[in-house]
């Protein structure tokens, strides 16, 4: 049996507008492959860095834990893990360096070692797997459990799908991206973790608590920006069954006065969700509870069926009012669906939240009017702005990785500054996702101010955006990145992002 430290490395207190945000989630991903060493038979301790003070308290962690091995296991659902932040990368990097000075084997997973698996392992790790990674995992435990000592070209002799250093430059045996791991399966190592620590900080901040939990991995969907290093565009469902009773365990364990689904597509099927309303309803399982989908999938049943099974709000991928902003990103979906999308969650009593992408290639000013006409007309009751990042293994990141230069990442989640070259510079983006966050506040304050503030309000806006919108032209690239070319090969169609989800 081994000692196993597993951990990851986003530290909440590394990313200031996370922080000042205040609604931290445990690290799912992490805790499940905590679990799965367990059932293997081995010692397992947990380093939660969430929450932590700092890389200098995982420092202080590796005496008491003494680990042979320490499990660097990023949480895969946590979307800031794929923007692959510089200041989280850096901490990784410490933590891997700790480690190996501690006497331990240091295995990374996630997404930017991934991409970048040279940069953990010239910070001293020994294997860096690719992608998921749970097979070459489960090997390579079972290895050193049976020699400890085994030098790592041994270690890894046969397994596909990780890196490791060879005569000084790294080495990678590649599988190509696989399905989701079955063997990620069973509650994840909930009594790893601090409960109380998280509640605390919710409920200071918030007046509630929430957990996070998740019902498949991965999307079928083929959106060009959208890095996928771990999973492609492979889609596992869990059975409803079995998700309604992890939500009843956390339900009754923990008391969360709210659930966080993580899934990047919730439930795909209207039927899937009628199942899982079934079986919380006949298990005392329910809890309201938050999702991520797309507009084409909410259809009126699935509405019924996510409000059946008490879903209080839904984000949506809309990105941009623009119809060809969206064909450019191969979005595949409508404008006119978001609207409709909007109008039936809100009909069902589910709110719903827009995220809203700008700078992509080629959008021009009225492109970016597109999209404010769009939270004026669908009213979402919130959105989350950003401007289009460059992600590794996308499309959209080999047409702009030529101008990245040294910054190829942001340092942590508030940087939100262009990488290329857009049409329009950081500045103006920032004032307008500024303009359209006070406009979503001034949409929602409708019918609860008095008569006159509402005009008063709406009239201060609308001069606000009159002097972006004048002085545009000084925040204008001289030599924006062209609109991409679209070809017809890279549209897919909603049936076969369907059929992908059962593979």
């Amino acid at each position: 049996m081994l000692k196993i430290q597993v951990t990851h490395s986003y530290f909440l207190e590394y990313d200031p507008k996370q922080w000042e945000r205040g609604k931290p989630y445990p690290p799912l991903a992490t805790l499940q492959v905590a679990a799965l060493l367990r059932r293997l038979g081995h010692g397992v301790a947990l380093f939660d860095a969430m929450l932590a003070d700092g890389v200098e308290a995982y420092e202080r962690s590796l005496p008491s834990a003494a680990p042979d091995v320490v499990v660097l296991y990023e949480d895969n659902f946590n979307f800031l893990t794929k923007m692959c932040l510089d200041r989280m990368r850096e901490a990784a990097c410490r933590m891997i360096a700790s480690a190996r000075a501690h006497g331990a084997r240091v295995i990374v997973a996630g997404s930017d070692a991934s991409d970048h698996p040279e940069s953990f392992l010239a910070a001293g790790a020994d294997v860096v797997l690719v992608g998921e990674g749970i097979a070459a995992l489960v090997q390579l435990i079972e290895r050193m459990d049976r020699d400890p000592s085994i030098e790592t070209p041994s270690w890894v002799a046969g397994l596909s799908g990780v890196s490791i250093l060879d005569g000084g430059a790294s080495r990678t045996t590649r599988l190509g991206v696989q399905p989701p791991d079955p063997k990620l399966t069973g509650h994840p190592a909930w009594d790893l973790i601090d409960i109380e620590r998280y509640r605390a900080m919710w409920r200071e901040r918030h007046g509630y608590f929430s957990l996070n939990m998740t019902a498949s991995r991965g999307c079928p969907f083929h959106c060009n920006w959208c890095a996928k290093p771990i999973w492609g565009n492979h889609y596992r469902r869990r059975d409803a069954g079995e998700v309604a009773a992890e939500m009843s365990y956390l339900k009754h364990a923990f008391r969360p006065d709210h659930i966080w689904f993580a899934d990047d597509i919730f439930g795909f099927h209207s039927d899937w969700v009628d199942a899982f309303a079934d079986c919380l309803r006949g298990s005392d399982g329910m809890v309201p509870f938050t999702i991520q989908t797309r507009a084409d999938l909410l259809t009126e049943p699935m509405a019924a069926a996510l409000e059946r099974a008490g879903c209080a709000e839904a984000w949506i991928g809309a990105e941009s009012g623009s119809q060809r902003v969206l064909d450019w990103m191969d979005k595949g979906t409508r404008v006119g669906k978001l609207v409709d999308a909007r109008e039936r969650l809100g009909s069902h009593g589910i709110r719903v939240g827009f995220f809203i992408q700008l700078g992509y290639l080629g959008e021009q000013l009225s492109d970016l009017l597109a999209t404010r006409e769009l939270i004026a007309l669908a009213a979402p009751d919130d959105i989350g702005v950003s401007v289009s990042y460059p992600l590794p293994g996308t499309r959209f990141y080999e047409q702009v990785k030529a101008q990245l230069g040294n910054k190829t990442h942001w340092r942590d989640s508030g940087d939100l500054a262009m990488m290329f070259r857009g049409t329009y510079d950081s500045a103006f983006y920032r004032c307008f996702r500024d303009l359209l966050h006070e406009q979503v506040v001034l949409q929602q304050s409708r019918g609860t101010d008095s008569p006159e503030s509402p005009g008063q309000a709406f009239a201060a806006l609308d001069a606000r955006w009159d002097a972006l919108i004048a002085s545009e032209h000084l925040h204008r690239n001289p030599d924006p990145t062209p609109a991409p070319v679209r070809s017809s090969k890279h549209a897919v169609p909603l049936r076969r992002a369907v059929t992908a989800q059962n593979h």
